[in-house]
């Protein structure tokens, strides 16, 4: 780790979040691709497995090198994992399908994509503590929790055009399907599923009266 990189509070990123109101627009949603411990300055912040947050900014509205095309006006967060990870598209070759099976237990199912998550996969410490981090962002910066201002690095690959069956040598599959920690690990969605978890925790964050429900 260098100096850029140092261990944050939830307290000092509501303050970070206060002083960029109005100069962020969107947040992505990543993961290195490496090891537990081994954190990036290509992005704002990274969760390390045990949820430990560092930042690699002093203001959040410092450019960094996140996401193609959209670093202008955006937070990267990132998950320090993923090392050895690789995907297969489903045998039908639909890139946008809404399942997956992990490698080890694919049986030949054709609407499945396959998943290996590596010997360092995302844990729940990461997902949980992304999702909340999200969540303070959104409040403090008055941003919605949709799939439109909040995304994975691969929701926004799939808009962009270097998503799984793209065939772009730069292919990025960030957070495509995630292991919910509420369904024994089973992979699921992960846009949906970080931002399902941050509506709930911006709740959590509301007064008692006059609370609204929103969908993910």
């Amino acid at each position: 780790m260098n100096e850029n990189c140092v261990t944050v509070t939830e307290k000092e990123l509501q303050v970070m979040a206060r002083a960029a109101k109005g100069k962020i627009n969107h947040i992505y949603l990543h993961w290195t691709g490496g090891h537990y411990g081994q954190p990036y300055d290509d992005y704002h912040i990274s969760i390390d497995c045990d949820g430990t947050a560092y930042r690699h900014c002093r203001e959040l509205t410092e450019q960094k090198n996140h996401t193609w095309l959209r670093n202008d006006g955006s937070i990267g967060i990132t998950l320090c994992c993923g090392a050895e990870g690789r995907c297969w598209l489903p045998g039908d070759g639909n890139p946008r399908t809404v399942k997956a099976v992990y490698a080890d237990e694919y049986d030949g199912e054709g609407d499945a994509a396959i998943i290996k998550l590596g010997p360092e996969p995302p844990t729940p410490d990461q997902i949980n503590v992304m999702a909340k981090l999200t969540a303070l962002f959104c409040k403090e910066l008055g941003l919605p929790i949709d799939r439109d201002t909040v995304m994975t690095h691969c929701e926004a690959a799939f808009r962009d055009g270097y998503g799984p069956g793209s065939g772009d040598p730069q292919l990025r599959w960030d957070l495509w399907f995630l292991p919910d920690p509420e369904q024994l690990g089973k992979l699921v969605p992960g846009g949906p599923l970080v931002r399902g978890k941050a509506l709930f925790y911006r709740e959590a964050m509301k007064p008692a009266r006059g609370r609204k429900k929103q969908t993910a």
